[in-house]
């Protein structure tokens, strides 16, 4: 496996939409172990195909460290209530913002053998699926701030006081 570099804002990647995968051939299980090992690298929660430069509906997510996710053209089909936290994202480093989201999330996806499955998260899971399902179609969580994007360690400097 090997790192790959995370493009970052203002790289045209992360505009555009991604496609269907159709077929799993030794690339994208390359493709995918890669990711997982960037992410972990990045200390990132999830991780998006685009993010690395590769225009497939592809996503990684591990919230906990042991819960590893791997969801393939997700798709969202149902939320519910509301949450409100801040939000960063690997492709804007150094950088946070508030954002709304629902609070419960079930998704259906195709797993690495392009077996479908149906994942439901709450709370930081059901963030995380709808951030990265949002790369999925070219967008950022910038566009869904509240108020300004700050500095992370401004957010920092007021946990320590």
């Amino acid at each position: 496996m090997a790192l790959r570099k995370i493009r970052e804002w203002g790289d045209e990647v992360l505009t555009k939409k991604c496609k269907e995968v159709t077929e799993i051939t030794p690339r994208t299980k390359l493709l995918i172990d890669d990711m997982i090992d960037t992410m972990r690298a990045a200390d990132g929660v999830g991780l998006a195909a685009c993010q690395v430069g590769v225009l497939k509906r592809i996503v990684v997510i591990d919230t906990t460290g042991e819960d590893l996710h791997v969801l393939i053209n997700p798709v969202i089909l149902e939320t519910s209530g509301e949450q409100e936290g801040y939000e960063g994202c690997l492709s804007i480093p150094g950088k946070s913002g508030i954002v709304k989201r629902p609070y419960y999330v079930k998704v259906k996806a195709f797993d690495e053998h392009l077996e479908p499955f149906e994942l439901e998260g709450e709370e930081l899971l059901a963030r995380a699926i709808c951030h990265e399902l949002e790369h999925l179609d070219g967008h950022l969580y910038t566009e869904r701030v509240i108020g300004e994007l700050v500095d992370n360690s401004m957010l920092h400097e007021e946990e320590a006081e």
